[in-house]
């Protein structure tokens, strides 16, 4: 059987005894976009001293534009994701994908794609996450007004990642607050650390129950896919799994909740898509361009080489500013501008390169049906106008908002 958490964990309540989220991880930048544009124009490629995660000052190599960006990104010979093993192997493991270079990284994306094909999705959506969507939206239906980023966006996505891991429903709430500390490690680093132990102690359960019975669900891939008559490890399998948790809870309800206020402050693009449900797939990929919800990702130099007329040293590392890139205004008119309705363009907020996204596809799939449902409950689903907090995006790192409230007629 599974073991359950120490009880001495600390625990991390994310929101303040107003209702309010409070998010640690994000900043408290509400606009880091006349910045950002203003770096793309005088130095879209630079060397500067930044903090690193211990605080020092150090060298750092940071690039802005949509072309260098995608460059950086597609290059993984010359610029490693070996730093981000380094800097989040303490809560997830040794084996952190995201912070793995090739060939390791190609022999583990292929053992853990398996779980992600098509057919599973198709059977998620239809079982999975639109069950859970409308159960929570059925607690608050017949009130007539919400808070969607505590009572919805904040809630579904760590719950559809429990199901499809197979974590059994009675431990959802412990599920989500290890994923909360692991995400906030920065900010209370002995949390994390003992929210990432306590997590693989309770895997470790499941992976050994799942290798005796296999069922269908995530864990059951993890433990019994072969590749060339290789098989994942258990260590192995515990780092991809508090990678997935994070991950799968955090990025989407950060999306989510950015595709959601950008159609709430444009109603004509809200009426839009609810008339014309086909709109769906360009609206998800305007929400995640225009507000991405993870704006940097790291990388580190393997060797000494020049980017953008830039000369970047062996061993130094490297910011990529995603957030920055997808408003470019070479490759975007208007682009900081939601505009549902634009010409089809690749944006690179779920990654290029090697180290595409996993889950990009669910995250896609799970706003859609997020939002959908939404709008099939509530017809004239609208911002609270009497509301005393002020909703908006914040975040210099990560991006979504504070608040959601909402009225709409009781259903």
């Amino acid at each position: 059987m599974a073991s359950r958490v120490d009880e001495t964990v600390s625990t991390v309540d994310p929101f303040d005894s107003m209702g309010q989220f409070t998010d640690t991880v994000a900043g408290d930048t509400r606009d880091p976009y006349p910045r950002l544009a203003e770096q793309r124009r005088r130095a879209p490629a630079e060397v500067s001293l930044l903090p690193n995660p211990l605080g020092e000052e150090v060298e750092t190599f940071a690039v802005y534009t949509y072309d260098l960006v995608s460059q950086v990104l597609r290059d993984n010979e010359t610029f490693s994701s070996g730093w981000i093993r380094d800097l989040m192997g303490i809560v997830m493991g040794p084996y952190v994908l995201v912070g793995m270079d090739e060939p390791e990284h190609g022999r583990h994306r292929r053992l853990v794609s398996h779980a992600f094909r098509q057919k599973a999705l198709a059977r998620w959506e239809g079982e999975l996450v639109t069950e859970v969507v409308n159960e929570l939206i059925d607690r608050f239906a017949r009130r007539g007004h919400a808070e969607l980023v505590r009572e919805f966006t904040f809630r579904f996505p760590v719950q559809v990642i429990a199901e499809i891991l197979g974590i059994p429903r009675s431990d959802n709430e412990q599920f989500h607050q290890w994923a909360i500390d692991i995400i906030n490690v920065a900010a209370a680093p002995e949390q994390g650390i003992a929210a990432s132990d306590a997590f693989r102690e309770y895997l470790a359960g499941i992976v050994e129950q799942r290798r005796a019975h296999p069922s269908d669900d995530v864990i059951s891939d993890l433990v019994t896919t072969e590749l060339d008559g290789s098989r994942l490890g258990d260590e192995e399998i515990f780092s991809f799994l508090r990678l997935l948790l994070p991950a799968g809870a955090e990025t989407t309800y950060r999306a989510t909740g950015n595709f959601l206020y950008g159609l709430l402050t444009h109603t004509d693009q809200l009426e839009l898509l609810r008339n014309d449900r086909s709109m769906f797939p360009q609206a998800v990929e305007e929400s995640i361009r225009w507000e991405s919800p993870l704006l940097i990702t790291s990388r580190v130099s393997t060797r000494d080489c020049e980017v953008g007329g830039v000369e970047v040293r062996e061993g130094m590392p490297v910011v990529t500013h995603v957030g920055s890139a997808n408003h470019d205004e070479t490759r975007w008119d208007d682009a900081d501008e939601f505009d549902i309705t634009r010409p089809k363009q690749p944006h690179i907020a779920f990654g290029l390169g090697p180290h595409m996204c996993l889950g990009m596809h669910l995250a896609r799939m799970e706003m859609r049906v997020a939002v959908a449902a939404l709008m099939d409950r509530f017809p004239d689903l609208r911002l609270d106008p009497d509301a005393t907090d002020d909703p908006h995006i914040h975040g210099e790192r990560f991006r979504s908002p504070t608040s959601l409230p909402v009225q709409f007629t009781p259903a």
